[in-house]
């Protein structure tokens, strides 16, 4: 089955959760539903990779008085890039140089049982 990419949006922002983030402790305390998307960028372009395929690409990100970290998301061969999580970047933030990234055999190492999370919460809202 297509879906929009309204729909893929839709799905995520009603998929999102703390226990879907790649937080650690610390930071997980400042994540909040107005703000869905902090923290989600890695188990969600792992996702829409699932979904349409293409590259994912990482960049570091720096500037301001937080910490330096690195930020996830999609690019396609026709160049489309598609960043569902950007917004949680306050704009004195730098997102550095995209680079892609491959895939491990097996999916990821890190934060699996978020991505996992997250994969079953997408998929089953398209099915609503």
């Amino acid at each position: 089955m297509t879906h929009t990419l309204l729909e893929i949006e839709r799905a995520f922002r009603l998929s999102w959760g703390p226990d879907t983030t790649c937080l650690d402790a610390e930071s997980l305390a400042t994540w909040h539903p107005d703000k869905p998307a902090h923290g989600q960028c890695g188990p969600t372009a792992l996702v829409i990779q699932d979904l349409l395929g293409g590259d994912l690409l990482i960049a570091d990100v720096t500037g301001g008085d937080e910490n330096n970290e690195v930020h996830y998301w999609n690019q396609f061969t026709n160049g489309l890039e598609i960043d569902l999580t950007r917004e949680q970047f306050q704009s004195h933030r730098t997102i550095g140089e995209p680079r892609v990234v491959v895939r491990p055999p097996g999916g990821p190492r890190a934060y699996i049982n978020e991505y996992q999370l997250l994969r079953a919460r997408v998929f089953s809202a398209f099915d609503h």
